[in-house]
Formats: C-alpha cells, structure tokens, sequence
C-alpha cells in the first residue's frame, strides 16, 4: 500500500495543528487566570484602603502589578497607594478617632442581692418568680 506514507502524513499534520489549537487555548486560559488573579489582588487591596466604589479599579493600569514565581501577586498595594494619591475621590474620607476593636470576652456578671437597692430587688425576684 502507497498509501500509508500520505495517511501518517495527514495524520501527523492533524495532529500538530490540534496540538497548536491546545496550546493557543491553554496560553489564553492562563493569561485569563493571571488577570483575574491580578484584579482579585487590586479589588482586596482597594478595600483595605476604603474605595468606596470598586468600578474605580478600571482607571488602574495594571502594567506595574505582576505574579512572581511563588505566584504571589507584587505591586497591588503601591498601585492602589497612587490611584489613592492621584483620585482621592474614589476612596473613604479617613477618621482621625480610633476606630473600635472586637470587645473583650467577658461574661456578664449578675448584680448580687446585696448590691441592689430595694426597688431592684423587688423587680428582680418578681421576674424569678414568673420564669418558675
């Protein structure tokens, strides 16, 4: 069979031209996943720095934020610094009072007997009376 030769030719060709088309898609996948995994970076980023409206990170150019080979993104937070400096419109007005922290875990002590004055005192076995 002459054949053969043009066949495994054809083949081979279908072949390379697939495995071309697979490259091109997993080269776009990774590039999408690179850009979303930057905008991921910038949005938290914007957040911790009080953007009030996230649609502002489309003015970000994004050339200077980069994944380095720990695939840690590098470069979100100065990025987001100078978008801050540059339209501080887009972010929160900052406070110059503390800003309030978790309250301690403490469990809430019941006012003893002795502690109440009589008026207390009545409302409070009154209310023990009624749970019996």
């Amino acid at each position: 069979m002459d054949d053969s030769p043009t066949t495994a030719e054809t083949e081979l060709s279908l072949l390379r031209a697939r495995a071309e088309v697979l490259e091109a898609a997993l080269q776009d996948t990774r590039h999408q996943a690179t850009r979303r995994l930057i905008q991921a970076e910038l949005k938290a980023e914007a957040w911790k720095n009080g953007m009030v409206d996230l649609d502002g990170l489309k003015l970000i150019e994004t050339g200077d934020v980069s994944i380095d080979d720990n695939g840690d993104v590098t470069g979100a937070a100065s990025v987001v610094t100078r978008l801050r400096r540059a339209k501080p419109w887009l972010f929160g007005t900052t406070s110059s009072s503390s800003h309030a922290g978790v309250p301690a875990c403490v469990p809430t002590r019941q006012k003893l007997a002795t502690e109440m004055n009589l008026d207390e005192w009545r409302s409070a076995r009154a209310e023990l009376l009624r749970r019996r």
